[in-house]
């Protein structure tokens, strides 16, 4: 079981509050992800779990244990990190069977993982060479597997994927989607990148200043966001916000169209409508519309040819 639980986790350095009362629950075998901007508490947030921070108030629980005051080499975690962290003098295959030698494992099993390791992640062929002469997706797959040549009840990822093209982050997406699939292992993976944490966990939380302001399916937390930060963060392009006003029969009224919402828990007052851009059409004007769709006049301000979509900005009143 490698179920990691946080409870009331407080992190400080200095005036600066990392982690602000963080409680999560990330169950045994889930890919979980941590979402957020730079500066919000991700990599504060893995160091804690992986032992490296110890957090000034709280409890982290990981398999049923109380970790909170064990050094890392007793809570059976592997990290891996932004920057690779590979031995440069050592060889790929050195790289991933020193973390079994520093724990004494036999040497037979020592070939036998990192060899079942390099096959999992097709970098058999770079074994005898050092780091510094692989490409940038070689070396985070050797970095990928000097962690999971552990065999630990929990991974830690921050930010795997940061230093790579834009090509080489979807493949190893892919990659990694299908590595945590073979492994069946507790996953923690941080970023600011929202593809990434769209299109990859079982969950998602979004943090913002130390403080888990949504956790949800990445479905829900695009479709239903209940922070406004949320709603901006995730999404590109981003939602568009319009002010409006809505009575207590959930009349909206903005200064481009009037709509009505079925939610029944908004005041009435002063609100803001959020609109996600692929939920809008544009049409020629005077072009009629179906009696049930919402339209309204506006300008076409600049389109942005971007391969298979167009970005259309839209100016309104």
């Amino acid at each position: 079981v490698a179920e990691v639980h946080l409870r009331d986790v407080a992190k400080a350095f200095g005036p600066t509050q990392a982690l602000d009362g963080v409680e999560l629950r990330v169950e045994d075998g889930e890919f979980f992800c941590l979402l957020g901007p730079s500066g919000v508490g991700k990599t504060t947030l893995l160091r804690t779990i992986a032992g490296v921070e110890r957090p000034d108030r709280g409890e982290v629980w990981i398999g049923g244990r109380d970790v909170t005051h064990l050094p890392p080499a007793e809570r059976d975690v592997a990290m891996v990190f932004e920057t690779y962290a590979l031995y440069p003098h050592l060889t790929v295959w050195e790289n991933l069977a020193y973390p079994l030698k520093e724990r004494r494992v036999p040497q037979t099993e020592i070939k036998r993982r990192v060899e079942r390791t390099a096959e999992l992640l097709g970098i058999t062929h770079t074994l005898g060479r050092p780091p510094q002469t692989l490409s940038g997706g070689e070396m985070q797959r050797v970095a990928v597997g000097r962690a999971i040549v552990r065999e630990a009840q929990v991974y830690l990822f921050d930010e795997p994927l940061s230093h790579l093209d834009a090509q080489l982050r979807e493949h190893m997406r892919a990659e990694l989607k299908r590595l945590h699939r073979e492994m069946g292992s507790t996953l923690i993976y941080a970023t600011p990148d929202q593809l990434e944490a769209m299109t990859m966990p079982d969950r998602v939380a979004v943090l913002r200043a130390g403080s888990i302001v949504q956790c949800d399916p990445p479905l829900e937390v695009y479709l239903r966001p209940k922070r406004l930060f949320v709603a901006r963060y995730v999404g590109e392009p981003p939602m568009n916000f319009l002010q409006a006003e809505i009575d207590a029969a959930g009349e909206v009224q903005t200064a481009a169209f009037a709509c009505r919402t079925e939610t029944r828990d908004i005041a009435a007052g002063v609100c803001l409508v959020g609109v996600r851009p692929e939920d809008l059409t544009v049409t020629p004007a005077g072009s009629a519309a179906p009696p049930d769709v919402v339209s309204f006049a506006a300008d076409v301000y600049a389109v942005e040819m971007c391969g298979d979509y167009d970005l259309v900005t839209l100016a309104v009143g």
